[in-house]
């Protein structure tokens, strides 16, 4: 399937699953919330231009904020994790020799423990940022991370079943010709 109709499905997908399905589901008293929509993001090519990718963020997170009636809320954290990932998987992914480099990130491209560390950081720093900008203070501080590692954990759970459940093949491309 052409990658631009791959993420413009995935698009609708995540969104539709975030907004009538882990938004319908009662919080434990407000303290872990699942947030899975943020994988499109993460699972955006590696070569995407990086004006273009925080672009997409943003409208993405303006989409779900559009279905959950909180402005601004859910694009601010999209647009951060877009703007550190360029950076992070420079930081993680060693600069290989090869021909052969894989599309978009994935177990299969980074490797189980690059992969798990790179959505371990960029969901943590999500989530830490939409409950800073959720609260807008840092009144019980123990609280306030309480609520970032429960939802985080929970999060990361979601992310590995649907990385089971979406099967991705490796696909790559070749730096020659």
């Amino acid at each position: 399937m052409n990658s631009v109709l791959k993420n413009i499905f995935r698009f609708i997908l995540f969104v539709l699953i975030q907004v009538f399905i882990l938004n319908r589901v009662p919080p434990l008293h407000q303290f872990v919330v699942p947030y899975l929509y943020l994988l499109f993001i993460l699972w955006l090519p590696f070569t995407i231009n990086r004006v273009l990718l925080l672009a997409i963020a943003f409208v993405f997170g303006l989409t779900i904020d559009y279905f959950t009636g909180s402005l601004g809320l859910h694009a601010a954290p999209c647009v951060l994790i877009a703007y550190i990932r360029p950076f992070l998987l420079n930081i993680i992914i060693r600069q290989e020799s090869n021909e052969i480099s894989y599309t978009e990130p994935s177990i299969k491209s980074m490797g189980f423990t690059l992969y798990a560390l790179y959505l371990a950081l960029l969901t943590f720093i999500h989530h830490l940022y939409l409950v800073v900008i959720e609260w807008l203070q840092f009144g019980d501080v123990l609280y306030l991370l309480g609520k970032v590692m429960a939802s985080t954990v929970v999060s990361l759970l979601l992310m590995g079943i649907a990385e089971m459940l979406m099967y991705r093949k490796g696909a790559f491309r070749t730096n020659a010709g």
